[in-house]
C-alpha cells in the first residue's frame, strides 16, 4: 500500500489499527477514546518503531510488542503535549520523508485510514484461529449466561451477567444492547434500561478480545414462542441465510445488499431493511463496512462479516469467515435451536429462538 501510494512511512495510532499490526495487543488506555497512547510507525522498506512517552513505552515493550519486531522511540510526557511525535518520527526518517497516518495529524500528514483499513481486510491464518477462538467463546458464553437468567431481573442486571460471563474468559463487550419484551419491537439499538424481562428477551454483544470483535445476537422466549415471533424469526433467518449465499469473493456490498432487500420482500417484510442496516465486514472494528445500495467495497478472501438482518420484534446475527470451502459461523453457541435453510443445495443454520 505504501509503494502504491508513493508514501515513505505511515503512523498507526488508533486503537483498532495498533491490535490489527501489533497481532492483538493494546494500545488503549482511556477506552473513551479512538486515539492510544502509543504509536506504531512502518516505513515502505519494512523498518518498525513504536513511539511513546516515558510514561508508557517500558510496558510497551513489555507486554504489547516485542522490542525484537520494533525499534524503541521514547520522549517525555511534557512534549507529548507539544506535538513533539512528529519532531521524533522526522528524526527516524530520511529528510524529507513522505508520511501519512490513521488519523488526523496536520502539518501536511495526510490521514489515510480508508487505505489501511483495506490491508486489514484479509485476514491472515493467525487471525482466522483467534477468530475462531473468540467466536467460539463468545457463543458458549452467550448459552452459558442464559442459564444464569430470571424473568424479572432487569436489562442492566442481564446485560452485568452478560459482561461477567465473556471477561471470565478475557472477552469485552465493547456493545451490550439488552431488550425485553416491548422494548424488542420499539428500539434496534436497546441500551440497557432498568425495565424487567417477563416474556421475550434479547441479547446482543460485540465481542472483543486482543482487538478482535465478533458480533452475535441470541433471543430467549419464557414458555411457548408466540407464532408470530416464530413466523418473524424465520422470515430473519432467510434473509439471513441469503445475505451468506451471496457473501463471496469478488462480490460487492452492493451485492449483498440488493439480495437482503429481495428476500425481505419475498417473506412480505419488505419495508424492514429500511428500519436497520444489515451489517457488513467484521475484524478490529465491530463493521469495517457496512452494505448499502450503492457500496463498492468488495467481498475478499478471509474476510470476515457480521449479518444481523432484523425484522419488528426480532433479529438474527452471527460473526461468520468467508473461507475457500465457504462461509464459517464461528460464533454458533451450543444447544441452542436452530433455524435451517437451504440455497442452491448449501445447507445454512441460523441461530433461532430459545425457550426456557
Amino acid at each position: 500500500m505504501l509503494s502504491r501510494e508513493r508514501l515513505d512511512a505511515v503512523l498507526l495510532n488508533s486503537q483498532h489499527n495498533f491490535a490489527w499490526l501489533s497481532g492483538g495487543g493494546c494500545n488503549g488506555v482511556d477506552l473513551s477514546r479512538e486515539n492510544g497512547i502509543a504509536t506504531l510507525l512502518i516505513t515502505r522498506k519494512g523498518k518498525r518503531f513504536v513511539l511513546a512517552s516515558m510514561i508508557e513505552i517500558d510496558r510497551m515493550l513489555s507486554e504489547e510488542v516485542s522490542a525484537s519486531d520494533f525499534d524503541r522511540v521514547d520522549y517525555s510526557w511534557q512534549d507529548e503535549k507539544t506535538g513533539a511525535l512528529l519532531e521524533k518520527v522526522r528524526s527516524v526518517l530520511m529528510p524529507g520523508a513522505l508520511i501519512a497516518s490513521d488519523v488526523p495529524l496536520g502539518n501536511g500528514v495526510h490521514s489515510i485510514e480508508n487505505k489501511i483499513a483495506e490491508c486489514r481486510y484479509a485476514l491472515t491464518v493467525n487471525e482466522i484461529e483467534r477468530f475462531r477462538d473468540l467466536g467460539r467463546d463468545a457463543g458458549q458464553s452467550l448459552r452459558a449466561v442464559i442459564d444464569k437468567l430470571e424473568p424479572g431481573e432487569t436489562e442492566l442486571q442481564i446485560a452485568e451477567k452478560m459482561r461477567h460471563e465473556l471477561g471470565k474468559k478475557d472477552i469485552a463487550s465493547v456493545v451490550t444492547l439488552v431488550a425485553a419484551d416491548e422494548r424488542i419491537r420499539a428500539f434496534r439499538h436497546p441500551i440497557p434500561t432498568a425495565n424487567r424481562w417477563q416474556k421475550t428477551l434479547l441479547i446482543v454483544t460485540c465481542a472483543k478480545r486482543h482487538g478482535l470483535i465478533a458480533s452475535l445476537s441470541r433471543v430467549i422466549c419464557v414458555g411457548r414462542v408466540p407464532d408470530e415471533l416464530n413466523a418473524r424469526t424465520e422470515a430473519a433467518a432467510y434473509v439471513y441465510t441469503k445475505m451468506l449465499e451471496a457473501t463471496r469473493p469478488r462480490l460487492t456490498g452492493a451485492d449483498v445488499y440488493r439480495t437482503a432487500a429481495s428476500a425481505y420482500a419475498e417473506r412480505g417484510f419488505a419495508d424492514e431493511i429500511e428500519r436497520h442496516h444489515q451489517g457488513g465486514a467484521a475484524g478490529y472494528r465491530t463493521r469495517d463496512w457496512v452494505a448499502h445500495p450503492a457500496s463498492e467495497d468488495i467481498v475478499t478472501a478471509n474476510q470476515a462479516f457480521a449479518w444481523n438482518p432484523s425484522i419488528t420484534g426480532t433479529k438474527v446475527e452471527e460473526t461468520c469467515i468467508v473461507t475457500e470451502r465457504g462461509i464459517e459461523i464461528i460464533t454458533a453457541s451450543p444447544d441452542f435451536p436452530q433455524i435451517l435453510n437451504v440455497v442452491n443445495g448449501r445447507e445454512y443454520l441460523s441461530p433461532g429462538i430459545l425457550t426456557i
